[in-house]
């Protein structure tokens, strides 16, 4: 999206890291003086938080396809127009955990719903903004799917387990979505390995946006 404010958004499989380096993104970019929004997805709102509570809870396990899509699309559509769209206009700089890429790589590439048809919706929730960047955290998603379980039990997180109790063949598709759409249009996607520490994929994500997104201005802050 072009205009004053920066729209960044970060993806992956689950257990990719995204949450962490969002995170210490925005505590970097902050070092710079700029305004910085973190958010994520579903939430980001008041009933987009209520909204996450029933997509994410295991309970919810034999909610249909559709029904997940559209209370997804309906979390979106509160999220830009009570956040992300009025933080751009700003100026500010926003950075969201997921996006309309997750809609397409979860619900298309992982329960095989038709892209067209999603593409549709995510154009009509979000009035057409469209991430200045996306970078895509990827990692194997066996290693992911371990990682991701291995926080829930440590952070007590159960109650935000519902996609971490779906078989591998399911997050592997969603890799595979994943890619094939950073494939299809490398100029808005940056895909960034995530294996290795927090550090070496914090490192190669700066990198990237240093390259990719000049106008963050990030070599003040690594030069500090």
């Amino acid at each position: 999206m072009t205009g004053e404010g920066i729209f960044i958004t970060i993806e992956g499989v689950e257990g990719s890291g995204k949450t962490t380096q969002v995170a210490r993104l925005g505590q970097l970019i902050r070092s710079t003086g700029q305004t910085v929004v973190v958010t994520k997805e579903p939430g980001g709102t008041q009933v987009g938080d209520r909204v996450r509570a029933i997509l994410l809870d295991p309970q919810e396990e034999g909610m249909d396809p559709l029904t997940e899509l559209f209370l997804y699309a309906a979390a979106r559509r509160q999220h830009v127009s009570e956040l992300i769209r009025p933080s751009i206009e700003r100026g500010a700089t926003v950075l969201c955990d997921r996006f309309t890429d997750a809609t397409l790589a979860y619900q298309g590439f992982g329960r095989l719903l038709d892209l067209g048809r999603l593409r549709q919706l995510n154009q009509w929730a979000t009035e057409g903004i469209t991430p200045d960047l996306t970078v895509i955290l990827d990692l194997p998603e066996a290693t992911g799917l371990d990682r991701a379980k291995s926080r829930n039990a440590a952070e007590g997180l159960h109650r935000e387990s519902r996609f971490e109790g779906e078989d591998l063949r399911f997050h592997r598709r969603v890799r595979e979505g994943y890619l094939t759409l950073a494939k299809e249009d490398e100029s808005r996607y940056a895909v960034v390995d995530a294996s290795g520490s927090l550090e070496e994929v914090f490192q190669r994500l700066v990198d990237t946006l240093v390259q990719r997104l000049p106008r963050l201005r990030l070599e003040t802050a690594i030069r500090a």
